[in-house]
């Protein structure tokens, strides 16, 4: 894995992959409103992660430009894997227990093969909830 490849979606390039154009346009869509609604930075990654899974991802996260204001959302398709990661600011606002609901409409999407609508869910899940969180303060 490479930073490259972390930043290609979050950075709406169209990379090759498994989504297409149209499918790319509504991620940096949801990833640009997450952005802006929260004041966190977004990030998907779609590939494979080394063994372990979740140290893999923190590791993905810790190579973002403001980690500890970040969430990453890890996609491996072929591990049938996904991660979610908050660094430690991001944590306070989005906590476990909303990853986990995020993580299982992801996977439900998955499971019927919308690789795409599952993110652009997980996205939207996550940033309402980071959202009513920094209204609270």
């Amino acid at each position: 894995m490479s930073a490259s490849q972390l930043t290609s979606i979050a950075n709406g390039a169209a990379a090759a992959g498994p989504f297409s154009s149209r499918q790319l346009f509504r991620i940096d869509e949801a990833l640009t409103a997450a952005d802006r609604e929260t004041g966190l930075t977004f990030s998907v990654y779609v590939g494979a992660l080394d063994e372990p899974l979740r140290e893999s991802a923190e590791a993905l996260l810790d190579t973002l430009p403001a980690p500890a204001d970040s969430v990453l959302l890890a996609v491996s398709p072929n591990q049938r894997a996904l991660e979610i990661v908050t660094g430690h600011r991001a944590a306070k606002r989005i906590p476990d227990r909303a990853c986990e609901l995020a993580g299982m409409s992801m996977r439900a999407a998955f499971q019927g093969g919308d690789l795409a609508g599952g993110i652009v869910t997980g996205l939207r899940m996550l940033a309402d909830r980071a959202a009513r969180q920094g209204l609270r303060r």
